[in-house]
């Protein structure tokens, strides 16, 4: 297992992908992660044409806390925004079958890309957020340089780990940062999730993981992962 880890550590620190299966009895899903700031058009056509899920940025609770981004699940149960929006009322996410809330923030384009969809601009979007909150100091207002650069909604949905990271929730986001943390990189990640040919479920933790080694991707499990951060999760 340690061999595992430092192949996924030394290929991360290396801007190159890593394979994260989260568990059976959660989503059971096996992510393709980048990390966000070495992001670039190759990236994006990578995620869509080997993962067929959806393109996500899995973000750090820091990072959410620094630029005031909200969790979407919490935002649209507010009362004000209820009452002017009654639809709001009946769509709730109170159903999930895997958690009991959803990590979905703000979806994000910046303000130089056009629809924002193509992998040249979603990698503009991508790199630049992880980029920004790299260069951000003390004296800066995030709030407002997030504003300055990026507009929502956009094509990358955003999704911020819980407070408390892995000791609270062991999903994908949270996996996702905690492997950027591993590496000591910034938690900000760059994925897509993995599904069979026919994209009716998701790809087999046996397929991926053959998927993997057949193009030297490292592939790591939740629990390999969660062992190897240990009090740091």
């Amino acid at each position: 297992m340690e061999e595992d880890i430092e192949s996924a550590v030394n290929a991360f620190r290396a801007g190159l992908p890593v394979c994260l299966f989260d568990a059976e009895n959660r989503e059971g899903e096996t992510d393709l992660l980048f990390p966000a700031q070495s992001a670039t058009p190759a990236t994006m056509r990578q995620l869509r044409f080997d993962c067929g899920g959806l393109l996500f940025l899995a973000i750090g609770h820091e990072v959410g806390e620094t630029f005031g981004l909200p969790f979407l699940q919490d935002l649209h149960m507010n009362p004000s925004l209820i009452e002017g929006n009654p639809i709001l009322e009946h769509l709730q996410t109170d159903d999930l079958q895997y958690d009991s809330r959803s990590a979905f923030t703000l979806s994000l384009n910046h303000r130089d890309t056009f629809t924002g969809i193509t992998d040249h601009d979603r990698a503009l979007t991508t790199r630049r957020f992880a980029e920004l909150y790299s260069e951000l100091t003390d004296e800066d207002d995030a709030l407002a340089a997030l504003g300055k650069e990026f507009r929502t909604p956009g094509h990358i949905p955003v999704c911020r780990e819980t407070e408390g990271g892995l000791s609270k929730r062991q999903g994908h986001t949270e996996l996702a940062v905690g492997l950027a943390r591993l590496a000591g990189m910034i938690p900000v990640v760059i994925g897509a999730e993995m599904l069979q040919p026919d994209g009716d479920f998701a790809l087999s933790v046996v397929d991926a993981r053959k998927w993997a080694m057949e193009r030297d991707i490292p592939f790591l499990t939740g629990e390999e992962l969660v062992s190897a951060l240990g009090t740091k999760c």
